[in-house]
């Protein structure tokens, strides 16, 4: 529960930034996303208020990866989950020195959304059961969480990202810098960042399949090493019958 309230603070608070940054002030990035490229040049100042936003990313990435390691639960994406950490960290750091700052603040935008719903998720199954009594609220929250969390996903890791970040990064950067610099390093990372958001969707399908089967009764997270001491640290949060 610790772990889940953590990163549904810090998440809560880096989206809602992003989604400010994004639709309270005149950057037309999300709307208009070949405008992450227009008028860049190399060295080109960072605007303040993107520039705080990269701060507190890459300190959280930077934690990240220690945690993952040392202090989180251990699962059984953990290494993808590290690996995830390792490569959104040589973004952040990348994108700002050689003033990508613009697709990054999309590409944030576009993946904390699903972080933000998940730990809520999470806490409210945490919650059900609370001195031995069952808390009915919190169960119905978890699971139209659950559901939520599903949607936005694919709509916003699977859809939009590929429309959205892909399609401005892999086309339009060539259209507005023809020698746009280390173009195939960073789409590169961007299409693992993709690969992993399908590898992940692929646990969401194995519990959207094993609650229509019957398999599962409740929220749960499909992740989680078993009680039986599969993993090298046994831990189970999510209840699953």
């Amino acid at each position: 529960m610790p772990e889940s309230a953590w990163k549904f603070l810090f998440y809560s608070t880096a989206w809602g930034y992003s989604a400010y940054l994004l639709f309270g002030t005149n950057y037309p990035f999300f709307h208009d996303p070949p405008s992450v490229f227009y008028d860049w040049k190399p060295g080109m100042e960072v605007p303040r208020d993107i520039a705080v936003a990269y701060l507190l990313q890459g300190s959280f990435y930077g934690h990240s990866i220690y945690a993952t390691l040392y202090m989180d639960a251990w699962r059984k994406d953990s290494v993808v989950m590290l690996l995830h950490h390792v490569v959104t960290l040589i973004l952040i750091v990348f994108s700002y020195a050689f003033r990508y700052h613009n697709v990054g603040i999309l590409v944030l935008f576009l993946h904390d959304i699903n972080d933000v719903q998940l730990e809520f998720t999470k806490l409210n199954v945490y919650f059900k059961f609370r001195g031995g009594v069952y808390h009915r609220l919190n169960d119905l929250i978890s699971d139209v969480g659950c559901v939520s969390f599903s949607v936005s996903w694919f709509w916003f890791r699977l859809y939009w990202f590929p429309l959205k970040v892909l399609y401005a990064t892999c086309h339009c950067s060539l259209l507005s810098v023809p020698d746009v610099p280390f173009y195939f390093f960073f789409n590169a990372l961007l299409l693992a960042l993709l690969l992993m958001n399908i590898y992940w969707f692929l646990y969401i399908m194995v519990f959207a399949a094993k609650v229509l089967t019957g398999q599962v009764r409740e929220v749960s997270d499909v992740r989680e090493y078993d009680e039986a001491g599969e993993g090298p640290r046994t831990l189970k949060p999510w209840k699953e019958e």
